[in-house]
């Protein structure tokens, strides 16, 4: 199954934090591609601005299997949910955005993420791997989504570095 894994962070070194983890997620899932960097205002409580990207994956294990890992991930970065300030900073954020046609409701685990649509630093850099995924709620593909977010708000997210360089 191909899968959306969105990224980020605003606490420490997060460029090597975000290639530490898609290092790290092992042989059940394979990243075969990854969005530029970009950057953008964070939600919440005043704080640094976040980095954030896409990763294109391709995986072999069960979505709750991906979901763990990501938060293992998530965990030996530095994160620790419990007691966290909601939407607070963080030095590694890993979350699964969306899969090709799958709709999935569990208790631990929506797809697709349910704030994704309207959040342009995830949707942006997704758009980037998978600009024709349809988002299957809204019917529309992730470029026009993309769109829509960066008409709303231009500031709201900016690239940080071209595609391929880091």
């Amino acid at each position: 199954m191909k899968l959306l894994i969105g990224l980020g962070g605003n606490v420490g070194a997060v460029p090597a934090a975000f290639s530490d983890a898609l290092g790290a997620m092992g042989t059940a899932v394979v990243v075969e591609a990854v969005s530029p960097l970009y950057r953008s205002r964070p939600l919440g409580p005043p704080q640094p601005e976040y980095w954030n990207m896409a990763a294109l994956v391709a995986v072999e294990m069960p979505l709750l299997w991906v979901l763990e890992r990501c938060q293992q991930l998530e965990l030996r970065a530095g994160r620790h949910r419990q007691g966290e300030e909601r939407w607070g900073p963080r030095p590694l954020d890993l979350d699964l955005l969306l899969a090709p046609g799958l709709v999935h409701r569990g208790p631990r685990l929506t797809l697709p993420h349910p704030r994704f649509h309207r959040r342009a630093f995830a949707v942006v850099p997704a758009a980037d791997l998978a600009p024709e995924w349809v988002h299957p709620y809204l019917g529309r593909n992730l470029r026009e989504l993309a769109g829509e977010l960066r008409s709303a708000d231009p500031g709201a997210v900016r690239l940080a570095t071209p595609p391929g360089s880091w």
